[in-house]
């Protein structure tokens, strides 16, 4: 009996050995899991840190400082160099502490664009010409700080992803090694089981919190909470250290909306200025004209024709239309040319219907039917015709403004091109259209010429089948 007695006092004692081994060692697993995730934490919220030293307004300080260069403004204070080195200098601070292929490759690209940039400002301090270094200034300068700004906000967006998961791991973790060391310690003290069970409430509680403030940030809220209370210094100190990452997400997010916001309206502006004012004196000319011959039904429908064409040019400050609201701007257009150009120049235009409801970059063919005019009819000594046909094509909208006039050379033609796959400024703003189109849709979208000597041009817009959907725009 004495003997059993110690039997099982030596079994048990090696049972609560056991459990007590087992409850240490999952103590120290949690304790490294905890210091683990801090550490790596810590290291998130360092390159965060770092990364909002970066500055918000480089884009427009940039942009402006260059202007000013450019137009040889007594504001200028030289090539903005410092303020690049200085952008560049926090992107290789934060190379060599970035582990994450996506973040790597977001500030790697941040410190070659920087680069580039600076390449850029060098190239236009030794550009005499003034139409020159604007081209450099608009096709090179702002386009590099635009994208040195979204790659840096895409940096610091994949590293808060990174330290979103990173949470979510860690309290899986806690979770986990919380709930052995209840079970292992409810085994060993019984009497204890009503005190462990408060403790455990009180742990796993913020915890649950903390988790669902992670899963609501997962979906898209980011307004800044109060942070989780809790008697858990590490969990407390990661609410308020992630509660101050979400307010800093949310500013940086704002600022890069307004930013995107400000650009695409220069760039409408941009657009609406290419229309030619001698166009509105030459056509007000016309009416005048008429009114005084005692034509005033031609001067009416040319004062409507005219409207309709500014009305459909503004379209409500929208940059985006349908392509019948395109086609209703150029048939304007021509219309109004075809009172001072009729002995040398007619015109016709066949959409089909079908695709009449497609969105594009409002002014995409209006700029093309001008160029035809202009630049092909009315440098041939003979009437020429302008066609504009749209259609569907391989799940893609195909429109090609065609015209009879003096066509180009095989030089021209292959400068044009060349322009256009580098996004130079040539072409008679064709340039401008391409990019455009290339910015709202991809790549694999835009312009294409061909030309004949004598002949005529063809200038192809192609788009995607579906075209812009109202709310992308």
């Amino acid at each position: 009996m004495k003997a059993k007695e110690t039997t099982i006092s030596s079994q048990m004692r090696k049972l609560f050995l056991g459990l007590a081994v087992l409850i240490f060692t999952v103590f120290i697993i949690e304790v490294f899991t905890i210091v683990y995730y801090q550490f790596r934490y810590q290291h998130y919220m360092h390159n965060l840190t770092t990364a909002s030293e970066f500055n918000q307004d480089f884009k427009q300080d940039i942009d402006l400082k260059m202007y000013y260069y450019v137009i040889g403004s007594k504001e200028s204070e030289g090539l903005p160099v410092k303020e690049v080195e200085k952008a560049k200098k926090i992107a290789e601070d934060l190379i060599s502490s970035t582990s994450d292929k996506d973040s790597k490759q977001a500030i790697t690209s941040v410190i070659n664009l920087c680069g580039n940039l600076e390449n850029q400002m060098r190239e236009i301090e030794f550009t005499a010409s003034y139409d020159q270094r604007q081209i450099q200034l608009k096709n090179n300068i702002y386009v590099l700080t635009s994208l040195i700004e979204e790659y840096m906000y895409r940096y610091i967006y994949s590293e808060a992803v990174l330290l979103n998961t990173l949470q979510g791991r860690m309290n899986a973790q806690l979770t986990i090694g919380l709930i052995l060391m209840v079970v292992g310690v409810t085994a060993l003290f019984a009497a204890l089981m009503q005190r462990s069970a408060r403790i455990s409430r009180s742990i796993a509680e913020p915890i649950e919190k903390l988790s669902s403030r992670v899963q609501e940030i997962g979906g898209g809220d980011l307004s800044v909470r109060k942070p989780v209370e809790s008697q858990v210094y590490e969990v407390s100190s990661l609410s308020e250290g992630f509660e101050q990452m979400v307010e800093r997400m949310g500013t940086l997010m704002k600022e890069s909306t307004d930013k995107q916001e400000s650009l695409r309206q220069a760039e409408l502006a941009l657009l609406q200025a290419q229309i030619n004012p001698h166009f509105l004196y030459n056509t007000l000319d016309t009416i005048i004209w008429l009114i005084e011959a005692g034509k005033t039904e031609e001067a009416e429908e040319m004062v409507t024709d005219l409207s309709s064409f500014f009305r459909h040019s503004l379209s409500n400050g929208e940059d985006v239309v349908t392509l019948e609201d395109e086609e209703k701007q150029i048939r304007s257009y021509l219309q109004i040319q075809q009172f001072r150009y009729k002995d040398i120049m007619d015109y016709s235009i066949d959409i089909d219907p079908a695709i009449k409801g497609t969105r594009l970059p409002k002014l995409t063919i209006q700029p093309l039917v001008e160029n035809a005019l202009y630049h092909g009819v009315k440098l041939k000594r003979a009437k020429g015709m302008i066609k504009v046909k749209g259609k569907a094509e391989g799940g893609d909208i195909v429109i090609v403004v065609s015209d009879t006039g003096a066509g180009m050379t095989e030089d021209r033609l292959k400068e044009l091109r060349e322009g256009l796959k580098k996004r130079e400024r040539v072409g008679f703003g064709l340039s401008t259209v391409d990019e455009r189109l290339k910015l709202f849709f991809g790549e694999k979208y835009g312009l294409s010429i061909e030309s004949t000597e004598g002949e005529g041009t063809d200038v192809t817009v192609r788009i995607p089948g579906s075209g812009r959907n109202a709310d992308e725009t």
